[in-house]
């Protein structure tokens, strides 16, 4: 090679080591991109030709579009982009009218459209039809506005992330979690998803079943919608609407054929009966998810949760054996270990205190331990072995938040007391109230629960030994003041204009029968107690009681305080409240409470009632009587994540073995619940973690 012939190859590849340096700059700082997806079209699992199919990217602002092309005979395409691709959005595509197996007269044309979210990695190969549709709208129901996708970058992340549990992208089939031991055969979500998707095949049949479809999917109060994507867009949103007159449209669309045992759908299983509410839930479990009492969710959408016992023990309410902390992504893969979750720093058997401070730590009451413990997020314990126990001094811990001014209180159950730690520092930390505390005996509390933290810098403790919510400045708590709300209350929240709302276990009762049952139970606990049984005999029976009563005569209210503690109203959920335990706020300052012998959780239109259905008033019960089920055991608590998911954690699946001191040996591991339960899109997204009153998502700041 000659002088020049080498310099020329030198500076050839010179330039071409700067380009390929440009080009991995360029793509890791997420300025460009290259995508291309090949990919199919399918209606009544058959292929749609000539459909307009447009990539879009999503963001916090509107969708850009990126590529579009048109279908072949086969419902094929192949689209192309250089994208400006970051991680603060996700990937979309869109399919707009085309031809599939019916007439020209019958073509529903531009009112078939379906899509598919993708994430922020798109597949290289991806199917859009029916199936693709309504786990993208589900789980995007928040963010969607037609075929507009557009939101804070979190939360398109978790509803991108969840859609390939419900179905393949690949493939347009179903996906591998909604087909798990825990999902497929043990909630409706599959033979809902399936009926779903076959209501919007029935589209593709002809214009006139899309009219059909179109009227039941009409929101209240709004217009019809003209297009398959604003329809399933309207179900999720509204679940409850309509639930009968769309499930009717099945013998519409899919008449069982004469002398046929079943209807001709091009997928199966279906509904064989209407749904009190077309929402869609999956359970996710592992990571030592076992017995849940509370959950929260952290700045990046993952679920921690307090584990009552640990996985695969033979626990009872006389004898648990405890459980420590676990963590799942927002897409339910378990970060945490399998069977133990995270332990150490004096976990024992964790009840419904845990909360998430700002500083990135994860505070946890422990039941069985007695003792507070603290957590990095990583799971590695921070506390001492022994956890803070104040030299003995605590009982049963249940309640612990964190304030916006960083100080943690908890409280303590078993002996009647609230612990202070100023900052987080344990070292610093006091008790207050308790029996033989003169200078807080103003306190007055009784067996403590929950608490939450106002606008105001006010504590709010729940007495589930009562029927009082105790409220105090958290610079003075012996100015404190007690007000009426229901019968054993449990969970409280605040929500953004300062409001209380109380869960209240047994509720208001009337009946004198009522009454006299509780009564008598309370005198029993009373003589038992004069016999010196231990703490934890006390509380075991206790426990038993409680579900007792909330099993016999079921029931449950949820009691709204003003922010001045006066009562401004008590709601039964339109009698869907039974044993209410959990309560949280969402970004609309709607009311979500999980009914624990209820199995099931109830939506109440909250003081914002613009953001209510039209014509709903404050306190009203928007989910329908039975509330909305689906995979659920005997519940505790419940918590909205930023996609506007709600998490809601199993506590107990047989506690008639439970209650036993030996329990059936093939059913000895089944007291405790088994997983979380998450319901897809059915709030409004809130900030994470809570700290203090909620606050929708756009206060998460710069994402």
């Amino acid at each position: 090679m000659t002088r020049i012939g080498f310099a020329l190859l030198k500076r050839s590849l010179l330039v071409f080591t700067v380009v390929c340096a440009m080009v991995s700059t360029l793509t890791a700082n997420g300025v460009s991109a290259a995508v291309a997806i090949e990919g199919k079209v399918e209606a009544l699992a058959k292929p749609v030709s000539a459909a307009a199919v447009t990539l879009w990217w999503a963001g916090p602002g509107p969708a850009k579009q990126l590529a579009q092309t048109k279908t072949d005979n086969d419902g094929r395409f192949t689209l192309r982009a250089d994208t400006a691709n970051s991680d603060k959005g996700v990937f979309y595509v869109t399919s707009v009218g085309g031809e599939g197996q019916t007439t020209a007269q019958q073509s529903p044309g531009d009112a078939l459209q379906l899509m598919a979210i993708l994430g922020t990695e798109p597949p290289s190969r991806v199917t859009i039809n029916e199936r693709t549709t309504i786990a993208s709208v589900w789980t995007a129901a928040q963010f969607l506005k037609q075929q507009q996708l557009a939101g804070h970058a979190l939360g398109l992340k978790i509803a991108a992330g969840n859609v390939p549990n419900l179905v393949n992208l690949e493939t347009g089939g179903l996906g591998p979690v909604i087909q798990d031991p825990l999902n497929s055969s043990q909630t409706p979500t599959l033979a809902r998803l399936n009926t779903l998707s076959i209501l919007l095949s029935g589209c593709a049949q002809s214009r006139s079943n899309c009219q059909k479809l179109f009227a039941a999917a009409t929101p209240p109060g709004g217009a019809a919608p003209d297009n398959t994507l604003s329809a399933a867009q309207n179900i999720a949103r509204y679940p409850w609407h309509n639930a009968k007159p769309l499930f009717a449209l099945l013998d519409s669309f899919y008449p069982v054929p004469a002398g046929k045992r079943w209807r001709d759908t091009p997928i199966i299983p279906y509904l064989n009966f209407a749904p009190s509410a077309w929402t869609l839930s999956l359970v996710y479990s592992g990571g030592g998810l076992n017995s849940l009492g509370g959950i929260a969710i952290d700045r990046e959408g993952n679920m921690w949760a307090d584990d009552n016992f640990l996985v695969g023990a033979q626990s009872t309410i006389f004898a648990g054996f405890g459980g420590g902390l676990s963590k799942l992504a927002p897409n339910g893969k378990p970060l945490s270990p399998m069977t133990t979750g995270y332990r150490g720093g004096g976990i024992d058997g964790p009840g419904f205190g845990i909360a998430l401070s700002a500083d990135n730590k994860v505070w946890a009451t422990s039941l069985a331990g007695k003792n507070i413990s603290v957590f990095d997020l990583t799971g590695k314990p921070l506390s001492p072995e022994s956890g803070y126990d104040f030299d003995g001094k605590l009982g049963a811990m249940q309640g612990i938040i964190a304030t916006p001014a960083g100080d943690i209180w908890a409280l303590d159950n078993g002996r009647d007391q609230i612990v202070h730690l100023p900052g987080g520092d344990a070292s610093k930390g006091r008790i207050l109230g308790g029996a033989g505390k003169s200078t807080d005996n103003a306190l007055e509390l009784k067996a403590p629960f929950h608490l939450a933290v106002d606008q105001q810098d006010r504590i709010w403790v729940t007495n589930s030994g009562s029927d009082t919510v105790t409220r105090f400045p958290t610079g003075d708590p012996g100015k404190a003041e007690q007000f009426k709300v229901g019968f054993a209350p449990r969970a409280i929240a605040i929500d953004s204009r300062g409001n209380a709302w109380v869960a209240n276990t047994v509720g208001h009762p009337t009946s004198r029968e009522k009454l006299a049952f509780i009564e008598a139970k309370l005198k029993a606990k009373a003589e038992s107690h004069k016999k010196g049984i231990s703490e934890e005999q006390k509380a075991a029976r206790e426990w038993i009681d409680l579900y007792e009563i909330i099993t016999r005569f079921p029931g449950g209210t949820v009691s709204w305080l003003g922010p001045d503690g006066k009562t401004l109203g008590t709601f039964d959920g339109n009698k869907s409240l039974i044993g209410a335990w959990g309560i949280a706020i969402d970004g609309n300052d709607n009311v979500w409470v999980a009914n624990s012998t209820g199995r099931s959780i109830s939506q109440l239109c909250g003081v914002r009632t613009d953001t209510c259905p039209p014509g709903f008033t404050t306190g009203q019960a928007i989910s329908p009587k039975s509330g909305y089920i689906g995979g659920l055991q005997i519940v505790t608590d419940v918590a909205v994540d930023p996609a506007g998911n709600v998490w809601v954690a199993n506590n107990w699946d047989r506690p008639d073995e439970g209650f036993k001191q030996t329990p059936d040996e093939a059913l000895s591991t089944r007291f405790g619940g088994n997983g979380a339960v998450v319901f897809f899109g059915l709030a409004a997204p809130v900030k994470t973690p809570l700290i203090g009153p909620v606050q929708p998502p756009f206060a998460m700041g710069k994402l």
